[in-house]
């Protein structure tokens, strides 16, 4: 009787839980501790609470808070009532958060208490019914109101395709896209993870990252939950407390920016790292000096593996076998991976071309974009993912170039066309460039490159104080410059390339 078995994630979840739910499942950088029990206790209220404000699943749950223990409570509670938890960095400002709104059309908002007046006003206006509260500190009208409600809960009966989560990633066209990732998507990936990582009840995962986030969020958390497992818990990442509470931990995830800053600190050996099992690294490329530099200061292979918002987690190097720098292993089970040239013709081994993958990860679709849905697929089922990729004869792939003109900032993408827009509107302004040039931190910087009009007397400051004050800090430029014109090939085309060979040398941050 299979068909009638409850897909929701949530389930996936519990069945794994450990016998004894008193077992601590999360134990903040505070000293804070959070059981089993205490999770489900505080979802079910959280859940209730929802629905007794009109949530009904499939409904939107747009969130915008702080990292807490909390919020993993929230996210259950919307995955427990069927509703569709929907993310948002903490980064973004009035004007992106606007257009969030409008397009993901949420039934209940939970923000920060210092943007309640903000959320409430841009509410008002796109219909929204109710703008909650949640702080890191527990606080907020969101647990006010579900500490009033039952300590218990039915999970909502879920279809292995129904929406569980929407993300949203930016484009090249600069209109974020909403990805809509299923019950189905989530759980196969996050099973699959489990296994090919290693994972047992026994572990303890070092909890560093955002959780608005694919990498902490759906890879790190649903690790721990499908395991039974325990989690350390930093609100944000910092290399003196990561050290300090590694002996106690068995797993870290991270950004290449967490283990270059970890390489930085002149006490960090194999002492620190004696009890770890295994380091991963995700969101961004790892370089091969700092694949190598970790290994022989601590001993510890990272695994570096492949993924993006659409599809959660594609590849990994292996827990058992060779961890190839400057790879990102081999697709993992259930994941079909080629590569082909612009005619769609799969490629021989060592070939770059464009990597496209298929499999239960890759999501549903984008949110009311169903003409760049069909764009985004071949006719076989395979998602296109934008990356330029080779594949090595015994399977291993590597990443060698982005198509999308991506740039990848401290593991968070940002999309050149999406500041270029902004730039543009600038007074004095003609017309821009963003380009992604190498930072010894964040693994790239944004870079912008201004042809201003005649008259134009614009300084450096005056552009990134402007971007800044309208998009996510990650996304603003780091460093202008200004040219009399860009240059471009024969079809018009703004030649990035070269604008990256021109300054790769010449930014100082």
């Amino acid at each position: 009787m299979n068909s009638q078995r409850n897909c929701n994630l949530f389930e996936a979840f519990r069945a794994r839980f450990p016998a004894d739910l008193d077992t601590v499942l999360l134990q903040t950088d505070d000293d804070r501790v959070y059981t089993y029990t205490d999770v489900l206790v505080e979802s079910a209220r959280i859940a209730n609470f929802l629905i007794h404000l009109g949530a009904r699943p499939g409904d939107r749950i747009t969130v915008q808070v702080d990292k807490s223990p909390e919020v993993v409570c929230l996210y259950l509670a919307c995955l427990r009532a069927g509703l569709v938890y929907h993310p948002l960095n903490t980064a973004y400002k009035a004007s992106e958060l606007e257009y969030f709104l409008d397009n993901a059309e949420p039934r209940i908002v939970v923000c920060m208490a210092q943007s309640f007046s903000l959320f409430s006003s841009l509410a008002e206006a796109t219909g929204i019914e109710q703008v909650l509260t949640l702080e890191a500190d527990s606080s907020g009208s969101l647990l006010r109101g579900a500490a009033e409600h039952p300590h218990s809960f039915d999970t909502v009966n879920c279809q292995s395709d129904d929406l569980a989560a929407l993300l949203y990633s930016s484009g090249t066209t600069g209109r974020p896209k909403g990805i809509m990732l299923s019950h189905g998507n989530l759980a196969s990936n996050g099973t699959t993870l489990v296994e090919q990582w290693g994972f047992g009840s026994d572990d303890c995962l070092l909890h560093a990252l955002p959780v608005f986030h694919v990498h902490g969020l759906f890879v790190a958390i649903h690790c721990v939950l499908l395991s039974g497992a325990s989690m350390r818990w930093l609100n944000k990442f910092d290399a003196a407390r990561t050290m300090a509470f590694l002996p106690n931990c068995s797993v870290m995830m991270g950004v290449p920016t967490y283990y270059t800053r970890l390489l930085a600190e002149a006490d960090f050996d194999t002492d620190t790292c004696a009890g770890m099992r295994l380091f991963i690294s995700g969101s961004a490329p790892l370089l091969a000096e700092t694949f190598d530099e970790f290994q022989a200061r601590t001993g510890h292979t990272i695994i570096e593996r492949y993924g993006m918002t659409e599809t959660g987690m594609n590849t990994s190097n292996p827990l058992r076998g060779e961890r190839r720098a400057g790879t990102v292993g081999p697709p993992l089970p259930g994941v079909d991976a080629r590569v082909v040239d612009a005619g769609g013709h799969t490629l021989a081994a060592d070939e770059a071309g464009d990597l496209q993958v298929r499999g239960p990860n890759v999501f549903l679709g984008y949110w009311r974009m169903p003409e760049k849905t069909t764009e985004d697929f071949t006719d076989d089922g395979f998602f296109n993912t934008g990356d330029k990729a080779s594949i090595s004869k015994d399977g291993y792939i590597s990443i060698v170039g982005r198509a999308k003109d991506m740039v990848i900032c401290g593991g968070l993408n940002v999309y050149p066309k999406e500041i270029e827009q902004l730039l543009d509107e600038l007074k004095g302004v003609r017309e821009s460039a963003v380009i992604g040039v190498a930072h010894p931190d964040f693994g790239e910087a944004v870079v912008a490159i201004i042809v201003p009009e005649v008259e134009s007397a614009l300084k450096e400051r005056e552009i990134i104080d402007f971007s800044k004050a309208r998009l996510a800090n990650f996304k603003a430029p780091k460093r202008v410059f200004f040219l009399d014109e860009l240059p471009r090939n024969a079809m018009g085309k703004v030649q990035k390339n070269l604008l990256r060979e021109r300054f790769a040398n010449n930014c100082q941050f």
